[in-house]
């Protein structure tokens, strides 16, 4: 039996054995997170995946064949260096031309329409009935037709993009607040003179009608009010109007915040600022400044200066308007000496207008005329006009700020409650108008790119095309009666719209390359086109965002920090521009860095100048094939052949035969010479017919791949397609259209994907990036926040020489099943190089993750499937981080400055209401009901209601507002093929290889899964918004780019009769100013 001792000694003996197991493990695990993924054995995963991979798009896709093709012709085609400045030159000569013929049709309507006001004869009792475009067709419950409606035809029309229209009536759209029977409006229906004119000019005028603008129409069309039976639009708050009728502007906006303007006036004092600014335009500047004892800049920031009545800050003073209050006593002379100290100082520094000058007053009252301070100021040239507006009924203080607009070359008018306020405020427009109307001067407008959709019918019709972006060109309507020229009276104004699609019609895309783009802009800067603007949000809403139509051009060229590209095109010189640029692709996730050459030059006779962009390498180069025309016809009669439906091969739209032809259909016809009358674009179709040829034989390749049932057995690849620089297209399926993966891959709706007015497929951009011989993979992104897509796409770029001047041709790409391509990289994964077969590591070993990643850093394979599609620094933040660190993937910063971003903004349900002239008007009677109040107890009633409408629970409410925001994207670097690492974790190491799959942009990446490394953050791509401190946000106000004034002036004229300055003496003139508010809205499909 053992003693004591001897039990001590074995108790010691096993706890030393349990120590040193306990120790081994210990070590064990140290070495298991420290052991090294063998980097011999990846890089033979990635070789075996590679290869089969590359054998799989090569053979589908006929790429092989193809570049044989083109190789064959080598020796028969003539490579030429595009040049840049005489193809922007040239461009712009076609604009110029298109420009001018849309602006001689105007000049035609505007002849018309004065010569027919000059026989016209005023006669009061004139009774004439016409057609109301809303009452038309509309019956009572008698089922007789309304008065001024009647049966009124209409039929849809081919060169009005099927809108229901009446070519051979005109109708009138009276706006709501107009009466039906208004002397003016029986007068102003001069229309029937001109629809012959129209008509004629249908045939020189391409296009169709988008009838959204028309008061008094040239031709018939149907008006539906909204839901609450209101016709909003109103001719005369359209910028083409404003423009047209009268000359750029400096405006300092006077509002009075006594105590006497408390309650009911206060609001239609805002109202009435808020109309005001509204037409207001970009060549126009404004302040707004309140007063009592004391003067208040509405913003602060701007003291002293005038800003650009641009959207942008527009909206800003808007917002500034809900925080007025009234106290206090009003004192008007020291309001109005800083008013014209503000106009003259700015008017010395050079900026603003350089033209027009006015004050606006808004006030219920003055005491006084203050000649002493109009003295000093203005008199005798009078060149800041005084327009005084008297807020609610009393008429005690009406005859000082009548005297006051008089005796300034003004206008006086009296708003009495909110549905006054828009008819008032318009009367100040066609003051301003009078010193053109007596020159004469038929100034020709343009206005900035904007989408327009007024009617229901033009509505739906964006609903189904896409909302057009346009551009109107207007001139104004003048009375040349003798006995009225001092008086300057304007009728109206004539306007025609010219979508921006018809300018992209002009310019030959097979030209600028595949990363080249046309675009051109404003005198202020704007875009009026580029493939970079993003007029809508929310995908599949198509919602306009509030600034779309003011993109600076330094927002999309944002690389040029110092605006040397947009200061040059703004000031209308001829030149060239080069810089390294950042282009992002497929929804902005990806991002191509390459150097833009800029050739840029001004089109004559409109305020826009022109810009083109080449790429530097092949983007530059041009080639020409020659074929005969019976190859080229043979081989596009081929059923798999199309061609871009953007580009124009053939004009389709100067005939109405042609409008139903595809640019297909009309090459055919054109070729065989049996449309004569055809346009078309003899060098690009002599290139089409080429490349007709030479992909021809790729047709036979692909069907013989198809009938052979032992290819392709899983049917793993679904179609194979081919893109050429001239637009052509060769689609072929494997599977049956019905069992497609991806059902809009090549779809018209795939945008992306296919040729573009403005843009080549994405697999062809992408591809034209790769080095030659190797295939381009890539994850189709969904719209969604959730990326989760079921296909790969593969393409390769056919270049016709080898080296970097030789132009790419084609490409040419397969789109396969994901989980065919998913398996073939787990297949290859498995491979190993030891003889008895068994693998020192392996994919479906649990210590290691395995991915395949692009060369964005997004992930096409993991264990995990639902991280396929995902970016590989949200799942893998520590590798990510080292692989920038190490130089293997760079992160690239991005600018977004037409983003939009949540804000949580405070709201009350009445605040904005009341500033919506529409919802003002129906509210109206309400307020109506007040004002019959006794006047002592008018204040104390108004006051109440006013606060029962606006003083409710403030509460939050999150919307989508304009923001700049910069995000990152991730490019791997090209010579660095395979890298291994450790990473230094809180507990442990993190080991890990990377390996690039020969001949793609892709990369395996095996990860020791055992140490987590979890405090490292993952790096995400989302967007961070910028924020501007109060002083940047004050230095962005007064910030003002170089912009070019329009080159006319008509601010003053010494035969000006400025006696007709509001009240009663002004009423039969208002008969006149009313004449023929009209526009032919003439755009092509």
């Amino acid at each position: 039996m053992a003693g004591p001792g001897s039990l001590c000694c074995a108790s010691r003996g096993a706890s030393a054995l349990l120590a040193t197991v306990l120790l081994y493990a210990a070590l064990g695990d140290v070495v298991r997170s420290e052991q090294q993924i063998p980097l011999s054995v990846v890089k033979l995963w990635a070789s075996a995946f590679g290869g089969e991979i590359k054998s799989i798009a090569a053979k589908y896709s006929g790429s092989q064949l193809l570049q044989k093709k083109y190789k064959e012709y080598e020796k028969d085609v003539a490579i030429e260096e595009i040049d840049g400045l005489q193809l922007v030159k040239k461009l712009a000569k076609n604009m110029e031309e298109m420009f001018h013929k849309k602006s001689e049709a105007v000049r035609r309507l505007v002849e018309a329409a004065e010569e027919a006001h000059l026989k016209h004869e005023f006669d009061a009792d004139l009774q004439y009935e016409y057609f109301n475009a809303v009452l038309i067709n509309e019956r009572d419950k008698d089922g007789n037709f309304l008065e001024l409606g009647k049966e009124f035809i209409l039929a849809p029309n081919d060169h009005f993009n099927n809108l229901p229209v009446n070519i051979s009536l005109s109708d009138v759209q009276v706006p709501t607040n107009m009466y039906n029977k208004d002397p003016a409006i029986v007068h102003s229906v001069l229309s029937e003179s001109l629809t012959q004119i129209f008509l004629d000019m249908l045939h020189i005028t391409i296009g169709s009608l988008k009838v959204s603008h028309k008061p008094i129409s040239l031709l018939g069309i149907k008006w539906e009010p909204d839901e609450n039976g209101v016709i909003a639009f109103d001719c005369r708050n359209r910028k083409w109007y404003i423009q047209a009728a009268t000359s750029p502007k400096d405006v300092v906006i006077l509002v009075d915040v006594s105590g006497s303007m408390k309650g009911l006036r206060l609001t239609i004092a805002k109202q009435t600022v808020s109309s005001i600014l509204d037409t207001l335009g970009d060549d126009d500047f404004f302040n707004i400044i309140t007063y009592n004892e004391e003067l208040h800049y509405v913003e602060p920031c701007l003291n002293g200066t005038l800003v650009q009545a641009d959207r942008t800050n527009k909206e800003h003073f808007r917002e500034h308007l809900d925080k007025l209050f009234a106290k206090g006593i009003g004192m008007l002379d020291i309001a109005l000496n800083e008013a014209f100290n503000v106009l003259s100082d700015f008017n010395h520094t050079g900026q603003g207008s350089i033209c027009s000058q006015a004050i606006m007053l808004i006030t219920d009252g003055a005491v006084d005329t203050y000649d002493t301070i109009f003295a000093k100021y203005n008199w005798p040239e009078r060149k800041v006009r005084i327009f005084t507006y008297l807020i609610g009924r009393e008429a005690a203080f009406a005859d000082n700020l009548k005297w006051m607009a008089c005796a300034n070359k003004g206008f006086f008018t009296q708003i009495s409650t909110l549905a006054d306020v828009q008819e008032n405020v318009m009367e100040y427009l066609h003051v301003l108008s009078r010193p053109k109307v007596i020159d004469q001067e038929h100034d020709v407008v343009w206005t900035e790119a904007y989408i327009d959709s007024t009617l229901p019918q033009a509505q739906k019709l964006a609903d189904d095309q896409g909302l057009v972006l346009m551009t109107t060109v207007a001139m104004p309507v003048f009375s040349k009666q003798n006995e009225t020229r001092s008086k300057g009276i304007l009728l109206g104004v004539v306007g025609t719209d010219v979508p921006v699609k018809e300018l992209l019609k002009t310019i030959p895309k097979y030209k600028l390359g595949i990363h080249g783009y046309a675009f051109a802009i404003t005198n202020n800067g704007y875009i009026l086109t580029h493939p970079e603007l993003r007029p809508l949000y929310e995908e599949g809403k198509k919602r306009r965002k509030p600034n779309y139509s003011s993109v600076d051009l330094s927002e999309v060229e944002w690389e040029d920090r110092d605006d040397v590209l947009r200061n040059a095109m703004v000031n209308r010189k001829t030149g060239k521009f080069s810089m390294e640029v950042k282009k992002t692709v497929d929804k902005g996730k990806r991002v191509l860095v390459m150097t833009n050459d800029y050739y840029y030059t001004d089109i004559k006779g409109a305020p826009f100048s022109l810009g083109v962009a080449l790429s530097r390498g092949h983007g530059k180069y041009f080639f020409r094939g020659n074929v005969t025309i019976e190859e080229g016809l043979h081989d596009l009669e081929h059923p798999d052949v199309s061609l871009a439906d953007e580009w124009s091969y053939c004009n389709t739209d100067l005939h109405p035969e042609h409008r139903h032809l595809s640019q297909l259909e009309a090459i055919k016809l054109y070729l065989k010479g049996k449309e004569p009358l055809l346009q078309c674009d003899k060098e690009l179709i002599q290139e089409v017919l080429f490349d007709a040829v030479v992909s021809a034989p790729i047709e036979a390749y692909w069907t013989s791949l198809a009938l052979n049932k032992s290819e392709n057995s899983d049917k793993g690849v679904e179609v194979a397609f081919l893109g050429t620089r001239t637009g052509l297209s060769r689609i072929n399926l494997f599977v049956g259209a019905e069992q497609l993966t991806n059902q809009d891959f090549l779809k018209a709706r795939d945008k992306e994907n296919i040729f573009n007015a403005d843009h080549f497929p994405l697999w062809y951009r992408r591809a034209a990036e790769q080095i030659p011989g190797s295939f381009v993979y890539s994850i189709p992104f969904s719209t969604g926040t959730v990326n989760k897509s079921n296909v790969v796409t593969a393409s390769t770029s056919i270049q016709l020489l080898d080296e970097r001047k030789s132009p790419v041709v084609a490409a040419v790409g397969i789109q396969m099943k994901l989980e065919f391509f998913q398996r073939k990289f787990w297949t290859a994964s498995r491979q190993c190089a030891s003889l008895d077969g068994k693998c020192s590591i392996s994919c479906d070993d649990e210590t290691v993750n395995c991915y395949l990643i692009d060369n964005n850093g997004f992930i096409l394979v993991s264990e995990d499937y639902t991280q396929t599609g995902d970016f590989f620094g949200e799942v893998e933040g520590a590798v990510m981080n080292k692989l920038l660190t190490m130089g293997s993937f760079k992160r690239i910063t991005l600018y977004d400055y037409q983003a939009m971003c949540r804000a949580n903004k405070e709201s009350s349900d009445s605040a904005h209401g009341l500033l919506d002239p529409y919802k003002a008007f129906l509210s109206a009677a309400k307020w109506i009901m007040t004002e019959l109040v006794l006047f002592l107890v008018e204040f104390n009633l108004c006051s109440w209601w006013h606060s029962d409408m606006t003083a409710k629970a403030q509460k939050l409410k999150q919307t989508l507002e304009p923001c700049d925001t910069e995000y990152p994207a991730f490019v791997s670097e090209r010579t660095i093929k395979e890298t291994t690492g450790n990473i230094a974790c809180e507990d442990c190491s993190k080991s890990f290889v990377i390996q690039q799959i020969p001949s793609s942009n892709l990369f395996m990446v095996v990860v020791d899964s055992s140490c987590l490394c979890e405090s490292v953050a993952p790096i995400t791509m989302a967007p961070i918004e910028i924020r501007y401190n109060e002083s940047l946000k004050c230095e962005r106000l007064k910030a003002q780019k170089i912009r070019r004034r329009p080159e006319s002036c008509h601010g003053f004229h010494p035969e000006e009769n400025a006696r007709e300055c509001g009240g009663a003496s002004s009423l039969q003139a208002q008969v006149a100013l009313l004449l023929l508010p009209l526009v032919s809205s003439l755009f092509s499909r």
